[in-house]
């Protein structure tokens, strides 16, 4: 689902940006430390400010950004178009119908992107997909509690049917076989929950004589 005017302007806003660089990126590499040499997603990827901080706050050595508006698509092109920055690819794209190899990540981010999709559990089943084992997958998100509110209900534009509670959310991650690092971190009187999951590493196989 694209964004409407007012949340257009509210995740272009340079307060947002300024949000994700200095507390949600730092407090997201706390809990699951840095990404040197990685390969990383970032769904959603918007104008392009999730994808300076993956590449400053962690280190990864390259980001492949998706996003379904092209609008974002051409504001994050834009952003990197001066340092033509090599690390950096971008492209047309949806969660659920992600275009990329089983297994082709070393993370996946999502900064607030899945409470904008009705088959969310899909988006999470895809995402699942192109981690690769031991594979992080870091997450922003907004609870069904605080889409209910009039403030969310009167200016922002979100998917009416089949939303989600942070417990829901974090059930379908678990029947994905995703484990979580720690307990998410909860802000914004509790309408957003932070946190990093993990694809479990492939077993170890022993040989006996």
């Amino acid at each position: 689902m694209k964004l409407n005017l007012a949340e257009r302007l509210l995740v272009n806003n340079p307060l947002r940006a300024l949000s994700q660089r200095r507390y949600e990126g730092p407090l997201l590499r706390r809990v699951g430390g840095r990404l040197d040499g990685a390969r990383v997603l970032d769904v959603g990827c918007g104008s392009g400010v999730g994808i300076e901080v993956i590449l400053k706050e962690f280190g990864a050595a390259e980001v492949q950004g998706v996003d379904l508006d092209p609008r974002q698509i051409q504001r994050a092109e834009k952003r990197f178009a001066v340092s033509r920055d090599p690390r950096v690819f971008l492209s047309l794209a949806g969660v659920n119908s992600l275009p990329f190899r089983n297994e082709s990540f070393d993370a996946v981010f999502d900064f607030g992107m899945l409470h904008h999709v009705v088959d969310w559990q899909a988006g999470l089943a895809e995402i699942r997909r192109v981690l690769k084992p031991s594979g992080l997958f870091f997450f922003e998100e907004v609870t069904s509690d605080a889409l209910n509110r009039w403030v969310y209900r009167a200016f922002l534009d979100h998917p009416e049917q089949n939303r989600f509670s942070e417990g829901q959310f974090l059930e379908v991650v678990s029947d994905l076989g995703l484990e979580l690092l720690s307990q998410p971190r909860r802000v914004l009187f509790n309408d957003i929950f932070i946190g990093v999951a993990r694809v479990p590493p492939p077993c170890s196989s022993h040989v006996t004589e």
